[in-house]
């Protein structure tokens, strides 16, 4: 009988495909179709949960970066669909002499409407005028020029921060420049308002893109959770209807320069940021709350200090050259009222209340609304800075940025709907809890509808106005209990999932991991608790 072979080695055993040269796993990084519902219910579309033995992070071309730009770019193509019924325009005559088709209020039930396109016209950026330089008077619906309050002429000027002015007046020359090229050479003729539209849209796709790529260089082990900013509903009706889009970008890159510990580079985006839209200086609040719970004002005062020059550098120009014209931001926001989208509309459609500032002459600022609500604002800084400085354990960077801006919001006259999009990537940081975050997002995004058909009006079958605030203050709900959920979280850490594991504060930068050394002028009640001996010690949960 012949003697029986014995299984070879297991080392001598061929594999299917050459081995990696490198077999290291990043086991640490949270796989969503393990450890999230929704991730393990969309796993099952492309074959499943990732394999229990599999290398994590191993991939050389799918990345989880890219996979999320991929996604990103598939809800940018939808925020352009749903834009896309307002882009039409008439068939005949040249680029500059063709319109887009808005007659009979079509943006409203379309739900097209974006805020590009009537500025154009509005601005005199149609005419090639430079913003803060030129002027128009305000008319009445018959076409009369109006008067404000003081008898003084109805004089406006580009309404936006300069970068974003000036991010206008460079669209606007590129697409006259197109227009030119239609007369000269066989290409597609655009109209010129559309055109205008396209290559804005254009630069916005790019900085939301920023967006996805600073979130998921913020979100560490967890980059899955910056999913929920490449694919927000929000994305879908709201990136395109003003350019806010730059303004997150530039916070984004300004925490993922702090995360690095390159607080000059901080310093400059923020700056950058604020000369776009006002939000990004709001990120100086947690890290001036941090920087004096962990002693780290040096860093904190650089990068301040660098943001202050920056948007010095970047206005002054516009400053001197057209003082007038600079100065229209701040004089619109003093003048304002209560926004349609604001908590004061909601209360005063619901119990008939006129507000705090009623009966006033055209343009005339509402200061009573304006000390409210910048008393409000005030108290929930103060209130957040309590917070942050006596929890027992150091709340992270993100969490306290997603406060301080909710309350912004929140207590503000004013609430645009495109500025739900400051709240997504800070959100997916502070919370990263992704059905409750999808939820509230879903929400916000459906906003969008009532309020288009209540402009619309009752009379042609829209919406009545109750329907539309009733959303509002779902969507204020929503993210009021977002914020209670992160406090939550920030006064019992060991719920806080991106802590899990061991891990500090992947945006804190100097902050991570930093011990609590506040100042000696502070007072013992603005200092970190201490447990007392009875408190059990802190439990990590692990994720479901």
């Amino acid at each position: 009988m012949a003697p029986v072979e014995s299984p070879a080695p297991l080392a001598s055993v061929e594999s299917p495909a050459p081995l990696a040269g490198d077999l290291r796993s990043d086991d640490d990084r949270d796989l969503p179709s393990r450890t999230d519902v929704i991730g393990r219910a969309l796993s099952g579309t492309i074959g499943g949960p990732v394999g229990r033995h599999a290398l994590i992070g191993r991939a050389r071309f799918m990345t989880p970066l890219r996979v999320m730009l991929i996604i990103a770019l598939l809800f940018l193509a939808f925020g352009y669909s749903t834009k896309a019924a307002c882009l039409q325009s008439t068939k005949t005559g040249t680029a500059d002499q063709r319109v887009a088709i808005w007659e009979n209020q079509r943006a409203y039930y379309e739900l097209c409407y974006s805020d590009t396109v009537p500025l154009y016209t509005a601005e005199l950026l149609s005419q090639g005028k430079f913003p803060y330089k030129s002027s128009w008077t305000e008319k009445d619906s018959t076409g009369k020029p109006q008067t404000q309050y003081d008898g003084t002429p109805a004089v406006r000027y580009m309404e936006y921060p300069v970068l974003t002015g000036l991010y206008q007046y460079v669209s606007m020359a590129l697409a006259k420049t197109y227009s030119a090229l239609t007369k000269l050479v066989s290409i597609p003729v655009v109209a010129e308002v559309v055109m205008f539209f396209n290559i804005s849209a254009f630069g916005l796709a790019l900085a939301w893109l920023a967006t996805v790529w600073a979130t998921t260089r913020l979100a560490g082990r967890r980059i899955w959770d910056a999913a929920l900013v490449a694919g927000s509903p929000l994305v879908i009706f709201q990136i395109f209807t003003n350019f806010d889009a730059l303004a997150t970008a530039c916070a984004a890159g300004a925490m993922l320069a702090w995360s690095r510990r390159r607080p000059a580079v901080a310093g400059a985006l923020i700056g950058i940021g604020v000369a776009l839209k006002l939000y990004p200086l709001l990120l100086l609040v947690p890290l001036v709350v941090l920087g004096v719970r962990t002693g780290r004002m040096r860093e904190v005062g650089k990068t301040a200090g660098v943001a202050v020059v920056t948007w010095l550098v970047v206005n002054l120009p516009i400053m001197v050259l057209f003082p007038r014209g600079w100065s229209e931001f701040f004089r619109l926001n003093t003048r304002r009222g209560d926004d349609m989208d604001s908590i004061y509309n909601v209360v005063k459609s619901f119990t008939g209340w006129r507000g705090f500032d009623p009966n006033l002459g055209f343009w005339e600022p509402p200061s009573v609304t304006n000390a409210v609500t910048a008393a409000l604002f005030a108290a929930c800084l103060c209130g957040i800075g309590y917070l942050g400085l006596t929890a027992q354990r150091r709340p992270r960077m993100a969490q306290l940025a997603f406060l301080v801006v909710a309350a912004f919001l929140l207590t503000n006259k004013v609430w645009s709907p495109q500025y739900s999009l400051w709240l997504v990537p800070l959100a997916v940081l502070a919370l990263p809890h992704r059905r409750v975050l999808l939820a509230w997002m879903t929400i916000d995004a459906l906003v969008w509808v009532p309020r288009m058909l209540y402009l619309f009006g009752e009379a042609k079958m829209g919406l009545p106005q109750e329907w539309f605030t009733t959303t509002v203050l779902l969507r204020d709900i929503a993210v009021m209990a977002l914020c209670a959920l992160v406090i939550r979280q920030i006064l019992r850490p060991e719920l806080d999932l991106v802590r899990r594991g061991g891990v500090d504060d992947p945006s804190g930068g100097v902050f991570e991991d930093a011990l609590d050394a506040p100042p000696r002028w502070l007072p013992s009640s603005l200092r970190p608790r201490q447990p007392s001996p009875t408190e059990e010690p802190e439990k990590e949960l692990t994720p479901a």
